[in-house]
């Protein structure tokens, strides 16, 4: 049988199979007014053509704990319950699907109150939609964004309450997992990383300091999410520095925290954090950050970067590198890559009833 096809069970919760699409945001909600944050037309469409193709699990875009945690005001959002009815839609139809619906909890620190990036996507201030970003120092991520304002003691408990407010709202709009976002340079990122965390109390210096956010938040969203129902963190395996900065040693020691303290799988992306760095991409250039975690821990790694043919897909997963793997633009380009893969492998993948003369 294709490793690509079978089902993974994770707490109570089996995906059909290992072809699962990572968060990738859309930047088209509503930026203000009453539907701020709410998945729209787009957003349900977006998300209904791949679960109809046959995705295993779908994991909805970063989506701000709260409106000053997006990237842009054009970001999905979960802090009040009119968005928990919007995103309902989505989670009703990707069950009729088989798809199993996700969701990235995020807060993007020092690089949020950006513009559209089909705009540009440069800082916006509050004359423009915009808001004064926060992060664990005022070091700004490159020249052309602001100087953050640093957080406060008090201020970041009230981030990790936000944090567990959102899965709550999560667990309403009816997500099967919950993901924490701790990649990309956004604000779980930034703590982590002592490039850009040069605070001096509990929250900075040590290992143990820079990682005391993310644990906080990982057990606040535990607390409030079902037993029943798995838990994943994305992070940036490397932030591609020679020194400096956050390392694939640092990564699997906390996947190993990570574990102990709820987190059923560990999402592996890389980079994201130090502006001007040059990553060597290509054809699953990231994957061995993940078959490393999976190699050196017990907790299960799902794999993600320029992943994009079948067999490339398959040999991944047989080759124990990862548990899972993650299609980006693939699945943007093809909505249905997991039912042509399933064709290629003898596999079997999701058909709806109304695209069946397509088999």
């Amino acid at each position: 049988m294709s490793a690509l096809f079978q089902p993974l069970s994770l707490r109570d919760v089996t995906i059909p199979n290992r072809v699962w699409m990572p968060p990738m945001c859309q930047y088209s909600a509503d930026p203000q007014g009453p539907s701020a944050g709410a998945p729209g037309d787009w957003h349900f469409a977006h998300y209904a053509a791949r679960a109809a193709g046959g995705t295993g699990l779908i994991i909805v875009e970063a989506t701000g704990v709260t409106p000053e945690g997006r990237i842009s005001p054009y970001d999905l959002g979960l802090w009040n319950d009119t968005q928990v009815a919007a995103f309902r839609r989505i989670t009703d139809f990707l069950r009729t699907q088989n798809t199993v619906p996700a969701i990235q909890l995020a807060h993007a620190g020092r690089k949020a109150s950006t513009d559209q990036p089909w705009k540009g996507g440069a800082p916006l201030g509050e004359d423009a939609l915009g808001w004064r970003p926060v992060a664990p120092s005022a070091l700004a991520f490159d020249e052309r964004h602001p100087v953050p304002d640093e957080l406060t003691v008090e201020e970041i408990a009230e981030v990790v309450e936000r944090f567990a407010d959102a899965a709550r709202r999560a667990l309403a709009a009816g997500f099967e997992i919950v993901e924490i976002h701790g990649a990309h340079g956004y604000l779980i990122n930034e703590f982590l990383s002592p490039h850009s965390n040069h605070r001096t109390d509990a929250y900075g210096g040590s290992y143990e300091n820079r990682t005391r956010f993310a644990l906080e938040v990982v057990d606040a969203v535990r607390a409030v999410w079902p037993e029943d129902k798995p838990l994943f963190f994305r992070v940036s395996a490397t932030e591609w520095l020679e020194e400096g900065g956050w390392t694939p040693d640092d990564t699997v020691r906390f996947a190993r925290d990570l574990q102990a303290h709820g987190v059923d799988l560990l999402d592996v992306s890389t980079g994201g954090n130090a502006s001007g760095v040059r990553i060597p991409t290509g054809p699953g250039y990231q994957v061995p950050f993940a078959a490393r975690v999976k190699a050196e821990t017990t907790l299960p790694v799902a794999a993600v970067g320029l992943i994009t043919e079948t067999r490339q897909a398959e040999k991944i997963l047989a080759n124990g590198e990862a548990d899972a793997v993650l299609l980006g633009r693939e699945l943007l380009r093809n909505p249905s890559w997991a039912r042509h893969a399933a064709r290629e492998l003898g596999g079997e993948a999701h058909v709806p009833d109304q695209y069946h003369r397509s088999v």
